[in-house]
Formats: structure tokens, C-alpha cells, sequence
């Protein structure tokens, strides 16, 4: 998976490609790999919403988390809603600071312990893990993402899962033998670039 936003092609709609390669990137990579056990159910069930929002204005970008937010409290049909900010320039640091304030305002809006954010970049890298270790792909996205996720969803399906606290071992083990090319040649052999 390179690691660096992908190019847009000029003749589609500025958000229509990376609303596809954020799908095929969780149909392929999350739910293929199983990288996270309780995805496929709510996939499978229609019940991810995407959204994607210009990434190079966080007022833009906490506008629509409100309003994804606000969308998720009046349709409990929705399990999770994937924010995609798109927005090439987007680095990593920013994006980290970005999360930051996200949090922040999910807690002030009243939010914390309903919905969480997980966290995704296509430069994702662990503090103090060396930037070739290939354990950072579980969190690297084609796109800078806020994954909203809902708390209560998340203990129930952890509740009913055996041993979830070995989820991020497995993960990281698979990335380690898959690579960054192994990755890559998954997305791409299917069509997902």
C-alpha cells in the first residue's frame, strides 16, 4: 500500500474515487483479512454510511462529524459512519491534531462513551515503532479517515468475541507477512487502485 494519498483522476467527481477506494479498501483489506472480525456483519447488512468531506478545512471536517453524528443518534439503522477526508495534503501530524480536536469536541458535545473515532491515514505510524515496520498498515487507509464508531456496538460484539485483546496481535502478525506489497498487490489485483 504506498504511502501517500492516491492521485484523483480529474474526470471523476472530486469525491467519487476515494469514496470507492475507502469501500473497496474495507471490502478488500478490513473484511478480506478479517482485520476486524465484527465488520463484515454490519457490511454484509447495509449498515455503513460513508461521507466524504474537503480534508483541508477541519471546520469543514467537524461540521460533517457533527452532522454524522447527529444522523447516527436519529437512525439506529446506521451502525457506523466512515469520514473521508479528501485532501492530498493532508499529513500526518496535522491529521493527528485534527483527532485530537475531534475527541475533544465528541467529549464536550456530550458524545464521549456513545460514539468513538478510530483512527486511519495513508501515513499511519506507531510512536516509537520504526517507519518500515509494516504493523503501521493496520491503520493506514487509502484516505484520512474518522471511522465513528458506536460504543455500545462495539462492547456488545467485543463481549461476544473470544480473546479480543489477541485482535491487534493477529493483525499486526498477518501485516508483517503480508508487507506493504503484499498489501498493495491485494488492492491492486482486485482492482482496487
Amino acid at each position: 500500500m504506498p504511502s501517500s494519498s492516491p492521485s484523483l483522476d480529474p474526470a471523476v467527481s472530486p469525491h467519487q474515487q476515494p469514496l470507492r477506494q475507502t469501500r473497496d479498501w474495507i471490502t478488500r483489506i478490513v473484511v478480506g483479512l478479517d482485520l476486524c472480525p465484527f465488520a463484515r456483519r454490519e457490511l454484509d447488512a447495509g449498515r455503513v454510511r460513508y461521507r466524504a468531506v474537503d480534508g483541508g478545512d477541519f471546520a469543514l471536517a467537524l461540521a460533517a462529524l457533527d452532522e454524522e453524528v447527529r444522523l447516527l443518534d436519529e437512525d439506529e439503522t446506521i451502525s457506523t459512519t466512515v469520514i473521508v477526508l479528501v485532501d492530498r495534503t493532508l499529513d500526518f501530524d496535522t491529521y493527528l491534531d485534527w483527532l485530537e480536536l475531534a475527541e475533544r469536541w465528541l467529549a464536550m458535545a456530550g458524545y464521549e462513551g456513545i460514539y468513538q473515532i478510530a483512527s486511519f491515514h495513508p501515513d499511519y505510524r506507531f510512536e516509537g515503532s520504526p517507519a518500515s515496520d509494516p504493523a503501521h498498515l493496520t491503520n493506514r487507509a487509502p484516505w484520512p479517515l474518522f471511522h465513528l464508531l458506536r460504543e455500545q456496538q462495539l462492547e456488545q460484539a467485543l463481549a461476544c468475541f473470544p480473546h479480543p485483546e489477541r485482535i491487534p496481535e493477529r493483525n499486526v502478525a498477518l501485516l508483517r507477512e503480508l508487507g506493504e506489497q503484499g498489501v498493495a498487490r491485494l488492492l491492486t489485483d482486485r482492482g482496487c487502485d
